[in-house]
């Protein structure tokens, strides 16, 4: 995303959701918890947006996306969104599911790692955003649902047939996005839909450590392999090792690159500039 801003001001209080920021990291945290996270329109437009605004400042090195109370999120609100959505038109439901989509894109494009911690219940649009995630970090409590056929739509929301099967296998993609059955920590871990572990309770503490490392790294190297591993998803070969070839030649003439070697020579830990 471009760094690059007009006339608009940095948005001071966001009304759907919390927003830390402290030495690099980003902690974004769903705030609804009497509700288990659900989200409504204007969580949606907010996690967008906020999203393009952290990706343009370039000063968040990792984000941690998390839910408050018992469970991460258990989707859309059925009241707020659900029975709202009844009532629009196809124009409004095209763009209602574009912008659920847009949040989506935002996660796999936005400049920096995302990490998701999980607990309690990750449903529906809460499963897909914690799929949408760099790395999914979850406790013993955590169980995710693509519940989408359940309530009588497609598996294939908000990215999610193209996501799931590319972390989990297309077998797997297609038990967990046509049955819309729950899936427990254990074998979520089996099939590689938790990326790391941790003790009940102590989610948020694993979420922040992963956090702290990679927000301690090179973070230009980070976002590019992001990027590459978004964008290489659907490449043949020939045009992957090109691209690779090419970031690997621009980021060969960057500072980190050069201070790796000096830190090495010296005997020292490298002092990361992400640049």
């Amino acid at each position: 995303m471009s760094p690059f801003t007009g006339s608009a001001a940095r948005t001071s209080e966001w009304r759907h959701l919390r927003c830390d920021r402290a030495d690099g990291i980003a902690t974004v945290t769903l705030a609804r918890p009497e509700k288990l996270n659900a989200l409504t329109f204007g969580a949606y437009a907010d996690l967008r947006d906020l999203l393009a605004e952290l990706s343009r400042e370039r000063a968040v090195r990792a984000l941690v996306l998390g839910g408050e109370g018992r469970g991460f999120c258990s989707g859309g609100d059925v009241d707020e969104i659900i029975g709202a959505t009844l009532a629009m038109d196809t124009a409004q439901l095209l763009d209602f599911n574009r912008m659920t989509g847009q949040v989506v894109r935002a996660l796999r494009e936005c400049p920096f790692p995302v990490i998701a911690a999980v607990h309690g219940v990750a449903a529906g649009a809460g499963a897909v955003l914690a799929l949408a995630a760099d790395f999914r970090v979850a406790d013993a409590s955590a169980r995710f649902a693509f519940l989408f056929t359940r309530v009588g739509l497609s598996g294939g929301d908000m990215g999610a047939a193209y996501l799931l099967p590319r972390v989990v296998g297309l077998g797997h993609a297609t038990r967990l996005l046509m049955l819309g059955e729950p899936v427990r920590a254990p074998e979520a871990e089996r099939i590689g839909l938790i990326s790391e572990s941790a003790e009940e309770g102590r989610v948020d503490e694993a979420a922040r450590a992963l956090a702290r490392r990679l927000a301690d790294g090179p973070a230009l190297a980070h976002a590019q392999t992001k990027a590459l591993l978004t964008a290489e998803l659907d490449m043949p070969l020939a045009a992957s090792v090109e691209l690779d070839a090419s970031t690997q030649a621009l980021l060969m003439n960057g500072e980190d690159y050069a201070e790796f070697h000096a830190a090495f020579t010296e005997r020292r830990s490298p002092k990361w500039q992400g640049k």
